[in-house]
């Protein structure tokens, strides 16, 4: 695949080592990469505002006018897709990063294993993203990125996608089930949940990161935190 790639930070010396890093990832996993560098974060916002298609960001957070986080939280107002990898030398912001999803910290100076290992986490997100639920929906077809379900409920032999809108169809849980992925965890007769959507769970509830609330059968609570886990 081709991806476009952002590395932003304020010390030159620090980007072009990243850049150089990601290009021997591509070359040593076969794919093709596109790296523009960013000195701060208002030079990438002005560049994206024309070019929207980045498919991954490694973000230093300390840097001039606007940091890091900030220009993560703008940038998650319209874009859900986007691989944010944090770059710092400190370890005082991750808990900034669960606002954004960021998908990993990486502490100054970056280890090669390391990145390597981040950016694979970064291609698999990215080649789910592509993935896609279609339905028939009064004589119109629906296609769903599976990335953007976050969870499915069942009333009698109905079926609701909670995704961006809220689609309902014929269908029962079970097959509805066999045309999503492994992030897709079947919580007994009355739901499927999108496990990288998962907030907090307890005994008796699933807590989602938009709010919504799955309540959860008796015994399922180790089943669910079970795959939470597998899926890493």
């Amino acid at each position: 695949m081709n991806y476009q790639v952002a590395i932003c930070d304020d010390s030159p010396a620090d980007a072009q080592y990243v850049s150089a890093l990601v290009r021997e990832w591509a070359g040593r996993c076969g794919a093709a990469v596109h790296v523009e560098l960013f000195a701060s974060a208002e030079a990438f916002l002005f560049r994206y505002a024309e070019h929207k298609e980045f498919d991954l960001l490694l973000l230093d957070i300390e840097m001039g006018v606007m940091d890091g986080v900030t220009l993560a939280k703008t940038l998650r107002r319209e874009n859900e897709t986007l691989q944010i990898i944090f770059i710092t030398g400190y370890s005082d912001y991750i808990s900034e990063g669960y606002e954004v999803a960021a998908l990993h910290y990486l502490v100054k100076p970056v280890g090669k294993e390391k990145l390597f290992q981040v950016l694979d986490r970064a291609e698999d997100r990215l080649r789910k993203n592509e993935r896609v639920l279609t339905l028939e929906l009064s004589g119109e077809t629906v296609r769903i990125p599976l990335y953007q379900i976050r969870y499915v409920d069942v009333c009698h032999n109905y079926i609701t996608v909670h995704a961006r809108e809220a689609f309902t169809v014929k269908m029962s849980l079970s097959q509805l089930a066999k045309l999503l992925d492994e992030r897709f965890f079947k919580v007994g007769r009355s739901a499927v949940v999108n496990l990288t959507c998962i907030r907090k769970v307890t005994k008796t509830d699933i807590f989602l990161e938009d709010g919504a609330t799955v309540p959860l059968p008796r015994g399922a609570y180790e089943k669910v935190n079970r795959a939470i886990i597998q899926m890493g």
